[in-house]
């Protein structure tokens, strides 16, 4: 461990050029005497670390001096491909490998192109999860996602909106779709999506698993997805928007929204269009169609038109009396 820091401590060095040392302590997380200690033991080691005193100063490296010791181990190559995403590689156990590895392929790259690859970290910045939701609690996913990359059969313990169920699982693959993440897997002779949220224990067993012949991740999750949102959107609700209500549906309904708005009809006098909107059941349309508020009317169809105006009634009612 204390192998590693130094080479961290190092390449930060050479990557960044002077750092004080509370700028080093809280990059490599450990207290300011462990820096002190660890740079003593880099310029008894051979490393010409410079200390320059005053407002200014800091540790450098001195003039021209670059170590090649570069090589990434199998976990810091593994997490280069989440080098966008820092919060999902923490989650996934992945985060300090990944922080290591990023500093070995800056040091690693011509100055020119380092600077580059360091404005870029400095202006662009992917944050998975959507707006006002936290993340899902995943205690169970670096667990998982060992299974996924040993092939170890998975024993888990899961949680279903209809009961708790225990299965055998293959894991195929993990995937993270608008912060959430969810496990591939086979199970009873079928290929099966689970949110990991939901599993409230696994067990990682000694047998391995067959994948099945020409499985591939990216194009199951395609198929899937289209798949949900065919069985999900089995009806088509016309509305009436206002000019308010045409700027909040991209919003609430997303693509749906804007592909519903891009086929809407002409505006009347004032400014209020038609527009078809597929939606889910019954149920949940009504809950959905309700954030437009009274900036949207349902024409159709009928019962869907009827279960919004008996709920708007019912509100209405509830909050005509006085709060008790």
């Amino acid at each position: 461990m204390r192998a590693d820091r130094l080479l961290s401590l190092l390449l930060l060095l050479q990557n960044r050029g002077r750092m004080t040392a509370p700028e080093l302590a809280a990059e490599l997380e450990v207290s300011l005497r462990t820096v002190y200690r660890d740079v003593e033991a880099l310029g008894a080691s051979g490393v010409p670390v410079l200390a320059d005193r005053g407002p200014a100063g800091g540790y450098r490296l001195a003039e021209g001096y670059r170590t090649r010791l570069t090589g990434l181990t199998d976990a810091q190559a593994g997490s280069l491909f989440l080098a966008g995403a820092p919060g999902p590689a923490q989650e996934l156990g992945l985060g300090a490998d990944l922080a290591a590895a990023q500093l070995k392929l800056q040091a690693a790259l011509p100055a020119a192109l380092a600077g580059r690859a360091r404005r870029i970290q400095d202006r662009f910045h992917l944050d998975a999860p959507a707006w006002f939701r936290e993340a899902d609690p995943v205690p169970h996913l670096a667990q998982i996602a060992q299974a996924v990359w040993d092939q170890r059969v998975l024993h888990a313990h899961y949680r279903r909106w209809r009961g708790e169920v225990r299965r055998e699982l293959h894991p195929l693959g993990l995937v993270l779709k608008g912060g959430i993440w969810y496990l591939v897997a086979g199970a009873e002779d079928a290929v099966r999506t689970y949110r990991v949220a939901r599993f409230l224990a696994v067990e990682t067993a000694a047998e391995g698993f067959e994948r099945p012949a020409g499985f591939e991740l990216a194009a199951y999750w395609q198929e899937s997805t289209s798949r949900l949102d065919a069985v999900l959107h089995q009806q088509t609700a016309e509305l009436r928007l206002s000019p308010r209500g045409q700027r909040l549906l991209p919003m609430q309904f997303g693509a749906a929204g804007n592909r519903a708005l891009a086929d809407a009809g002409p505006a009347d006098a004032d400014g209020w269009v038609r527009v078809l909107l597929p939606v889910e059941s019954e149920a949940i349309a009504v809950g959905d169609l309700l954030r437009l508020g009274a900036e949207a009317e349902v024409l159709g169809p009928p019962a869907l038109r009827h279960a919004l105006a008996e709920t708007v009634a019912a509100l209405a009612g509830r909050y005509a009396r006085p709060a008790t």
